[in-house]
């Protein structure tokens, strides 16, 4: 009997020894209830409790954790039915808020998270809901944080996985996709070939400016080369006038001769123009060079002063 006795105030002490010293893992917090009420929070380390008088109440996880909120069916705005899961990044700030404010702490986080998910794409029509993404994720972060503040818990980051419609509504969505993207490759090519023809014109027109400025450009310098001509030509005359008037015959012999060969020059270039009738040989023509030429002499002869102009008389 006293050896019974012995083991068992042996084992009785073990527990005491084992309900008293309590050792927490780091990244955690346990509370401790003195007969069942929260009385303070043991921190990651070595700690001595009271035996029988005080006890662990809640082990809390105050690392961040990883909540996966299921897939759910959630009625958009125009009345399309999509298919929607997320993450939710959480972590306990008060051990004590987390292990007795709420109960099933996890459970009641994801049904917020889901409820709210709900709220934000029911306000949103079907492309708003696939285009707008972060700004549900912030809307739903900042409903979610707010509502678990009270139980010590902060909401890192709430993201929406995947959003998916029905396949009936991809489909249309990919219909009218192409369609659109058909209709702006159209856009753009009448767009190209009206740019193209505008091109065209101006350039047409650029053309009908610059040829109309090059045939007056072409046309002034060809009465400017007439003019001169002219001038050349009477400036000629003038010179030959003046020669003869001063008495040298061979000037109007030169010029008599030149007339008369651009006649007989015209006379062959004219269009048309298969024969030539001569009606002269060569010393023909010479000699009505000569005869020309005496005729000038006796005109000059005959000047009765040098103030007159001379003037050649007519053999009848």
């Amino acid at each position: 009997m006293g050896g019974i006795l012995a083991a068992i105030v042996i084992f009785a002490l073990v527990v005491l020894v084992a309900k008293a010293v309590r050792m927490v893992p780091q990244g955690y917090e346990w509370t401790v209830e003195t007969f069942g009420k929260y009385t303070h929070t043991l921190s990651p380390g070595l700690h001595f409790l009271m035996p029988i008088y005080q006890g662990v109440g809640r082990k809390i996880n105050m690392m961040e954790q990883v909540l996966e909120v299921p897939s759910q069916d959630v009625i958009t705005k125009d009345n399309a039915v999509v298919k929607v899961d997320g993450i939710v990044f959480f972590s306990v700030l008060d051990a004590a808020k987390a292990a007795y404010e709420v109960a099933t702490l996890e459970i009641a986080i994801l049904n917020l998270v889901m409820t709210n998910i709900r709220t934000s794409i029911g306000s949103l029509d079907l492309d708003e809901s696939l285009s707008k993404r972060d700004e549900i994720n912030a809307k739903v972060l900042v409903a979610v944080d707010a509502a678990t503040h009270p139980w010590g818990i902060k909401v890192n980051r709430i993201e929406l996985k995947d959003i998916a419609p029905p396949r009936d509504l991809v489909d249309s969505m990919a219909r009218q996709m192409k369609a659109e993207r058909e209709k702006r490759a159209n856009i753009l090519e009448a767009e190209g070939f009206r740019q193209a023809a505008i091109l065209k014109a101006e350039g047409e027109k650029q053309s009908v400016i610059l040829e109309a400025e090059g045939n007056r450009e072409a046309a002034f310098r060809a009465a400017e080369a007439r003019e001169r001509a002219a001038e050349a030509e009477a400036k000629a005359t003038q010179l030959v006038s003046d020669a003869i008037s001063a008495g040298n015959v061979q000037a109007i012999n030169y010029f008599v001769a030149q007339k008369y060969i651009e006649a007989f020059k015209a006379l062959a270039e004219a269009p048309n123009q298969k024969f030539v009738m001569m009606p002269m040989e060569a010393s023909g023509v010479i000699g009505s060079l000569a005869g020309i030429a005496e005729l000038a002499r006796e005109a000059l002869e005959r000047q009765p002063s040098a103030s007159k102009p001379p003037q050649l008389s007519q053999r009848g």
